[in-house]
């Protein structure tokens, strides 16, 4: 089995829960490495946290430039997107062979969140919410849903009460509050419980939303902790 290249952290030694968090377009794993410490996650059980690499390839809206990418983006509008599902599935592919890795290391499905900003993020949604296991949870920051066919087609059962944490910035111009916030109705009109946060920033993240994801992924790994898995 291949595995994507990945950066690996460790909260704690020999880890109860793990993350898998994907990058923007066009960027790398270390992205979001650094945010580990800043989670506030010194008293919660320990987590492996896993940023992939996405690989190479050409990216159509950005004239055919090679770089990394999880899938190939046709047209980029501020409030609309369309995009290659084949490559989609292809990376949501990539996503569950690390989630079976993490199984065989002993860190259950439902002991696994999903995370990722933009691009990672509407992977995170997309790999989640068609999971065939339930799963711990989604952390999606500035992204988007990039087709409701696909998920409408493959939404899981098993995953329909997972908690969703989803954060836009109100000045995001790669990708529109618009887009940030029909996925958050989409999936609020299906009944999943997703929280909602924005904050007066563009198409980054902020110190007040790196809190708040700490404070989310705190609590339900206190909360799991004290549950039996299964």
């Amino acid at each position: 089995m291949q595995y994507l290249p990945a950066i690996v952290v460790e909260s704690k030694p020999d880890p109860a829960f793990a993350v898998i968090w994907m990058h923007g377009l066009g960027a790398d794993g270390s992205d979001f490495a650094s945010i580990v410490p800043e989670l506030g996650l010194d008293d919660a059980p320990g987590v492996r946290f896993i940023f992939p690499h996405a690989p190479q390839i050409a990216v159509t809206c950005n004239g055919g430039y090679v770089m990394p990418a999880w899938y190939d983006i046709i047209s980029l509008e501020s409030s609309s997107r369309i995009v290659d599902e084949v490559g989609i599935i292809k990376s949501r592919t990539a996503i569950r062979h690390l989630i079976a890795r993490e199984n065989q290391r002993g860190i259950a499905s439902d002991r696994i969140f999903l995370a990722g900003f933009s691009q990672g993020g509407a992977l995170a949604y997309t790999s989640a919410l068609t999971h065939p296991e339930p799963l711990a949870g989604v952390i999606a920051l500035s992204t988007y849903i990039p087709s409701e066919r696909l998920l409408v087609a493959e939404l899981s059962a098993g995953n329909r009460a997972m908690p969703i944490f989803a954060a836009h910035g109100s000045e995001d111009e790669v990708v529109s509050p618009e887009l940030g916030m029909r996925a958050r109705d989409f999936l609020l009109e299906l009944g999943y419980p997703l929280q909602w946060h924005t904050y007066p920033m563009p198409h980054s993240v902020c110190i007040e939303e790196v809190g708040a994801i700490g404070v989310w992924l705190r609590d339900r790994l206190l909360a799991e902790n004290s549950a039996p898995s299964h």
